[in-house]
């Protein structure tokens, strides 16, 4: 066991880049919420890669970085703040972008203060012609010395071996923190409230999906048969919302809770009855008891 790596890799980025996606390929399966829509990931998650005998990586995804607007941006912006504070290596995912933008400097600036390897991660080289990933590579290199960099694609997995072998390079000898076969913290009700804002989020429209969340009413499984019954509840801000949720004769809503209901079974490996209502919550994201209820808490509460 004296040989043995072990520990946090907190990934930070910009809103879209692929920071959830990348989480998912690297353990090989889907843990974090994935859409083209920001504010997906709203809270910290972490997932687990273990090969025995030689490492358990703990994987922690965090909200794209960008200006707080409400309570709910102040929690993701703590989010943020805490997740890479005591972890071992940091991966900056980034766009093989030509030019660097104000929220790129701002990260760079924040994680050069920390003194934690920086693991520069290109993603999305498979969208791009070769020139622009070096000139990427370029641009971004001439911000500070990175521990490497390693151009990759989360989507399609090109590249992933070559980080996880960057990443055992920079992570000191250390205990293993989770059991072998443990892949994420999240709670089970915790992954089904967020499919179920993954499928909404990809169904709705642009307006509504910012200002929507889900919590999971009831999780029961039935004494008489394997089937586990769970209702589920989302909540929007506005009356307008409710009904493009719902849409005509419910089709909007069934729509979101068949996509839902079987990304959960495979997700979960269980037989699911999922029954979904709709409600109205005025402006929660501007109430710190309703951002912590619908369960966007800090460590510790």
């Amino acid at each position: 066991m004296s040989k043995f790596k072990s520990g946090f890799i907190t990934i930070v980025g910009r809103p879209n880049v692929g920071k959830s996606t990348l989480m998912n390929s690297l353990i090989g399966t889907k843990v974090a919420i994935t859409s083209n829509k920001p504010q997906t990931t709203r809270n910290r998650i972490q997932t687990v890669l273990t090969e025995e005998d030689r490492y358990q990586m703990v994987f922690v995804d965090t909200p794209g970085i960008h200006k707080a607007k409400n309570k709910l941006g102040e929690y993701m912006e703590n989010v943020v703040r805490k997740a890479v504070v005591g972890v071992d290596v940091l991966l900056w995912i980034v766009e093989p972008d030509e030019t660097i933008g104000k929220t790129d400097s701002k990260i760079a600036s924040q994680l050069w203060a920390l003194n934690i390897p920086v693991i520069l991660v290109i993603n999305k080289i498979d969208s791009v012609p070769e020139e622009r990933v070096a000139q990427a590579i370029t641009n971004f290199s001439k911000m500070s010395d990175f521990a490497d960099v390693v151009p990759l694609s989360a989507k399609t997995g090109l590249n992933l071996g070559e980080l996880i072998d960057v990443i055992y390079k920079h992570l000191p000898y250390g205990p293993m923190y989770y059991d072998a076969d443990t892949l994420t913290d999240q709670p089970e009700r915790q992954i089904i409230a967020e499919i179920i804002r993954e499928k909404s989020l990809h169904a709705l429209s642009e307006e509504v999906p910012h200002g929507i969340a889900v919590a999971v009413d009831r999780m029961e499984k039935r004494e008489d048969k394997d089937l586990w019954d769970v209702d589920a509840t989302i909540v929007c801000e506005k009356e307008s919302h409710k009904g493009i949720i719902i849409g005509k004769e419910g089709s909007m809503l069934k729509k979101i809770g068949s996509n839902a209901r079987y990304e959960i079974e495979q997700t979960l490996d269980k037989h699911v009855n999922l029954k979904l209502w709709v409600k109205v919550k005025k402006d929660w994201r501007e109430s710190d008891y309703l951002v912590k209820n619908f369960g966007y808490k800090q460590e510790g509460e």
